[in-house]
């Protein structure tokens, strides 16, 4: 079950938040600049290389002049939290993988909400499904609710489930992606190359066991996605081996994001939930 008490915790926090987003995508602040918003700035004569949409033709019908209608760019900042659903996050004993990073993803939403900014949050395995973007404590509960009820399952494909949301995100957004991203990291660099015009947090969630792999002796492991068996002796080498495999994987993967100025963090369940959002974003 996912619960909402740590999020007053995160109240200390906000304010960080603001200062992690570039100024001009900050909310609540009014634009100076013009182009596709609600609000009528003013007007200006029409020249060649202008939006003849925008063009009052009253103002023609009375003066034979074309002037255009200028409006106020909307440069709210708007948050997108994609969230891994697939059977590899339904992993893990006291938490699994997937609660733990659904407090991750209603952290970032409840810090939106105190900055009055625009948020979605999406659910993805070999595609994303996103709620309908809103504002403010009702979006933020209807959210919750959700999250309660959803079924973990499916295989991933984060390539195609992170093409399949790119249709979204129509101006430069704060997207937060949480996963365990035991992922081909190719995959991973061409999605990050693709959403740098935005700022990007990759959160990495796992589990102490599947980070540390502290069991040893006969298992049969079943692949969560595939249901695939195989039965195998965890033996102290292989222990190393696995160590140093998943070590090596979640190195690349910062590498991969310093390379594409995304924000990157590795947690495992069992880190206290506002130290986590401290390490994101300090």
């Amino acid at each position: 079950m996912v619960d909402l008490s740590f999020l007053k915790a995160l109240d200390r926090l906000h304010l960080i938040l603001k200062k992690r987003v570039h100024a001009d995508l900050q909310g609540g602040h009014e634009a100076s600049e013009f182009g596709q918003g609600l609000v009528f700035q003013d007007y200006k004569a029409y020249v060649p290389g202008d939006d003849f949409r925008h063009i009052d033709w009253n103002i023609y019908a009375r003066t034979n002049k074309f002037f255009i209608k200028r409006f106020e760019e909307e440069r709210n900042l708007s948050v997108h939290i994609l969230l891994d659903r697939s059977a590899s996050m339904d992993y893990g004993e006291k938490i699994t993988k997937f609660e733990y990073a659904a407090r991750v993803s209603l952290g970032f939403i409840y810090m939106a909400m105190r900055n009055n900014e625009k948020f979605t949050l999406a659910t993805f395995t070999d595609k994303a499904e996103a709620l309908r973007p809103g504002r403010g404590a009702s979006q933020l509960m209807n959210t919750f609710n959700v999250l309660q009820k959803l079924k973990v399952k499916g295989q991933s494909n984060f390539r195609m489930a992170m093409d399949s949301y790119k249709k979204q995100i129509r101006s430069r957004s704060l997207i937060i992606i949480v996963s365990d991203f035991l992922y081909n990291l190719d995959e991973v660099r061409e999605t990050l190359l693709r959403y740098r015009k935005s700022e990007v947090y990759i959160v990495q969630v796992l589990d102490p066991v599947e980070r540390h792999l502290s069991l040893q002796g006969d298992f049969v492991l079943e692949d969560s996605e595939t249901n695939q068996r195989l039965r195998t002796y965890v033996s102290r080498r292989l222990q190393q081996t696995y160590q140093h495999k998943l070590s090596e994987h979640i190195m690349r993967l910062k590498d991969l994001c310093e390379e594409t100025d995304a924000a990157f963090v590795s947690v495992t369940t069992d880190t206290p939930i506002f130290e986590t959002f401290y390490h994101i974003l300090r």
